[in-house]
């Protein structure tokens, strides 16, 4: 299951990338996030984050931690729970304005029976998609 969605912002890169590089704020723009917490780290590779999420009603805790920081290009992080695997990369390229062209993919993958019903959530995953996607035009306004 894959999400991905591209927006362009008035931001500069630098300023976009510092941004998503603290990922506690995901409590500002991502709708299913309740909370997430610095556990380790101070923001670069190896650090790691408690991400408490609601979704279809239910809460669940991922713990993630930062794979990649390439600033101000890239940012990836791989979150993990017993039941997913999430990859989320972000992707910044400066627009000839001055501004910021992000483009977020989060790629999950299911284990175990979770697999199963793993297709039925399409419908759910594009909202949250698209939610998050507004959330961050938002954030970043």
């Amino acid at each position: 299951m894959e999400i991905q969605r591209t927006l362009t912002v008035d931001r500069s890169p630098a300023e976009v990338f510092a941004y998503l590089q603290d990922f506690t704020n995901t409590e500002e723009w991502d709708p299913g996030t309740v909370r997430t917490t610095r556990v380790e780290g101070d923001g670069g590779v190896g650090t790691r984050y408690l991400n408490v999420s609601k979704f279809l009603g239910r809460e669940t805790t991922l713990t993630y931690q930062v794979e990649e920081v390439a600033s101000p290009r890239r940012f990836a992080l791989r979150g993990e729970n017993k039941t997913l695997v999430a990859h989320d990369t972000m992707t910044l390229d400066p627009t000839s304005a001055g501004g910021t062209e992000l483009t977020y993919r989060a790629e999950f993958e299911f284990k175990g029976a979770a697999r199963l019903v793993a297709p039925l959530l399409a419908p759910a995953f594009k909202r949250l998609g698209d939610a998050a996607e507004e959330g961050l035009r938002e954030a970043l306004r």
